[in-house]
C-alpha cells in the first residue's frame, strides 16, 4: 500500500509556472506613505481667558459677552468665542478697549467663619466676596471652605490655575487644625487612616495626629490630599465624633502663617511661577562673564 504525497496537488501533474510581477510604469515611483503632519498649535490665548486676565469678566460671563456682540478684535466683531488671540490684537468691549491681560497671580486669605465661599449665595447670606478689599482685582477662589469652616483660602485671577490646583493628581496635601468634641484615642482613628464609606462616597486615608486634651474636647491634626464637601465633618460623624472648629492650616507650599482672618497677602511673583511649574519661573541674571586679568 502506497501514501500519496503530501501535496494536495496531484503526483505528476505538471504545476503552472508563476508569473512574474509587472514592473511598475516609466515615471512613476514606489509609494511611500508619508505620515500627515501635526498640526501646528494656534498661537496666543482664547479671547474669552484674555479678557479674563484682563479683568473684564470671567470665562463663562465674557463668552456671554462675545454672543451678546459686544466683544470685537481688530474692528470685526465675534459672535463665537473659538478665537485664539496675540498682544498683537486690539480688542475691545462695547467699544471701548480693555487694559492690559494680568499675569498669573495668588493670593493667600484667612477666611473667617460665617462667610459663604461663592459669588452669589441664593439664601442671601454674606460671601468672601462682600468682604474682599476693594482693591482687589477679580479674583476666584481655589476650592471652598465652608459657613463654620475657617483659615486659608487661595485666591487667583487665572482660571487654569484654579483648575490645576483643584486636582487631586496635583496631590499637594491640605493640612487643618481641628478641634472635636470626645476623648478619641489613636485606635478611634483607625478606619479614617486606612479610609472610609460614607453615605455611598469613598474618603481616601487620611493623615491624623491626636495632638492633646483640652477639657471635653481633643485637637487633631488632619492631612488630606483631596478635598470632597464637608469630608472631615462627615468623616468624623461616621465614628461618632462632631467637630466644632476646623481651620486649614496649609494648602501644598502654601501656609496661613500668622494670617489675620479677613487678611489678605499676594504671594510673591517668584513663588508662584515657581510652585506652579511655569516657564521663566527664575529670572535670568543679566551678569557679565568673567574675564582673565593679564598680569
Amino acid at each position: 500500500m502506497t501514501q500519496k504525497p503530501p501535496s494536495s496537488r496531484r503526483a505528476g501533474k505538471p504545476q503552472r509556472p508563476q508569473r512574474p510581477a509587472k514592473p511598475a510604469p516609466r515615471g512613476t515611483k514606489p509609494s511611500t506613505a508619508k505620515p500627515a503632519p501635526a498640526t501646528p498649535k494656534p498661537e496666543g490665548d482664547r479671547i474669552a481667558k484674555v479678557l479674563a486676565r484682563a479683568g473684564v469678566a470671567s470665562r463663562r460671563d465674557a463668552e456671554r459677552m462675545i454672543e451678546a456682540g459686544r466683544v470685537s478684535v481688530n474692528g470685526k466683531k465675534l459672535s463665537s468665542p473659538a478665537l485664539n488671540v496675540t498682544g498683537k490684537d486690539r480688542i475691545t468691549v462695547d467699544g471701548k478697549p480693555i487694559g492690559t491681560p494680568d499675569h498669573e497671580r495668588i493670593w493667600l486669605y484667612h477666611k473667617p467663619t460665617g462667610l459663604v465661599t461663592t459669588n452669589r449665595d441664593e439664601k442671601g447670606r454674606e460671601t468672601i466676596f462682600d468682604k474682599l478689599p476693594e482693591n482687589l482685582p477679580r479674583v476666584m477662589t481655589v476650592g471652598r471652605l465652608d459657613l463654620n469652616s475657617e483659615g486659608l483660602l487661595l485666591l487667583t485671577n487665572d482660571g487654569g490655575v484654579k483648575r490645576k490646583l483643584e486636582l487631586p493628581s496635583t496631590g499637594w496635601l491640605r493640612k487643618y487644625r481641628v478641634r472635636i468634641n470626645g476623648r478619641p484615642t489613636e485606635e478611634t482613628f483607625a478606619p479614617l487612616r486606612k479610609g472610609i464609606d460614607v453615605e455611598g462616597e469613598r474618603f481616601q486615608p487620611m493623615e491624623i495626629t491626636l495632638d492633646r486634651q483640652q477639657g471635653a474636647n481633643a485637637w487633631v491634626t488632619i492631612g488630606l490630599r483631596e478635598g470632597k464637601n464637608r469630608e472631615i465633618r462627615r468623616a468624623m460623624e461616621a465614628i461618632g465624633l462632631t467637630v466644632n472648629r476646623l481651620i486649614r492650616t496649609s494648602y501644598g507650599p502654601f501656609q496661613l502663617g500668622q494670617l489675620k482672618p479677613g487678611e489678605v497677602e499676594e504671594v510673591r511673583r517668584r513663588v508662584v511661577r515657581d510652585q506652579l511649574g511655569l516657564e521663566d519661573a527664575v529670572p535670568p541674571e543679566n551678569r557679565k562673564k568673567p574675564t582673565r586679568r593679564r598680569k
